[in-house]
């Protein structure tokens, strides 16, 4: 598989994100973390070695099955996590709130390497900006820890373009990650040109819509009863109606090529740049060698303008988030 930069940190152009295996996604009742940790070798077997998870995953249960997944790989993998959402009962902050004081740092990144059973993490993200804390003292005490040698790289989710910047001139910010894909193209605006002003790579979480541009999805029906995409405006009612139409563009050009309307939706965001690593998550194996082989495709340039048209920046219905109250604008 052909590489990508990050910063200064280089990595397969595709990675995988690790969510879904522990929480989220699906019923309780069908994960299985001995298809999981498969998932993650197959990963690693296809040069797949970015593996992104976070403490807030289940509360620490997915690093931990990262940690049992790499306990014999680790050296393969260039490994991501993040810190600063706090469950519901956190000390000092109200329930699903965001912790980036500084004394919380250290007490997340030593947690964090204690789920993941190892001495360093490679790339570790603020996973939300605390309006409370000024982000110079976070970013302050996470590239303390880089001197100390448990974190290598540093990197920012869901933060605004301001924010980027008085974050990167307090340590160098090697990725941002935030949600982009064709029907989810905010980043382009303001976030994606400060990226690349300053030399940070762009990784795209949900790059398949959560799922929703596989076409797999055509009613909420189709979702587990505790499957949080069940409150997810994008989900729901009249917006649902609206985006089926939108995946039927994605397949129309996918079927003129041979490849799925999931393939075609990752080309895209690959032809953005070498400064772009989608993530997309899953948990089986046969899924994770469909999205892998998106790195084949070619998109011509009558495709990327027909892909472009179909979905133009704010054309999905429906926010991202019930209450987006917690993202940095």
């Amino acid at each position: 598989m052909r590489t990508a930069r990050l910063g200064r940190l280089t990595v397969s152009c595709l990675g995988l994100g690790c969510m879904g295996m522990s929480t989220s996604y699906g019923s309780p009742a069908e994960r299985d973390d001995v298809e999981s940790i498969a998932t993650i070798h197959r990963a690693l077997d296809l040069g797949c070695n970015l593996i992104d998870t976070a403490d807030s995953y289940g509360v620490g249960a997915n690093e931990r099955l990262l940690g049992r997944a790499l306990s014999s790989r680790r050296a393969e993998a260039s490994l991501a996590t993040k810190f600063g959402l706090v469950p519901a009962g956190g000390p000092d902050r109200a329930p699903g709130g965001v912790d980036g004081r500084p004394a919380h740092v250290q007490e997340a990144i030593d947690a964090s390497l204690r789920n993941l059973g190892t001495d360093h993490v490679d790339l570790w993200y603020l996973h939300r900006v605390d309006k409370q804390v000024p982000i110079e003292e976070t970013v302050g005490a996470m590239a303390e820890q880089v001197v100390l040698g448990k974190v290598r790289y540093l990197g920012l989710s869901e933060a605004s373009a301001a924010t980027i910047r008085r974050a990167h001139a307090t340590h160098r910010i090697s990725a941002v990650q935030s949600e982009w894909s064709l029907w989810t193209r905010d980043p382009e605006a303001s976030i994606l040109p400060v990226c690349r002003e300053l030399g940070i790579g762009f990784v795209p979480f949900s790059p398949l819509g959560r799922g929703f541009l596989s076409g797999d999805l055509r009613t909420s029906e189709d979702l587990a009863p505790e499957d949080f995409r069940r409150g997810l405006p994008r989900f729901q009612g009249e917006n649902l109606k609206s985006n089926l139409a939108l995946v039927s563009r994605v397949q129309q050009i996918a079927s003129t090529k041979g490849f799925t309307a999931a393939q075609v939706a990752l080309a895209w965001l690959l032809a953005q740049g070498n400064d772009v690593v989608p993530i997309p998550g899953t948990k089986r194996r046969p899924r994770l060698e469909e999205n892998l082989r998106s790195a084949d495709v070619q998109l011509s340039t009558d495709d990327l303008l027909a892909l472009d048209a179909a979905f133009p920046p704010g054309v999905a219905a429906g926010e991202r988030y019930a209450d987006m109250s917690s993202i940095d604008r």
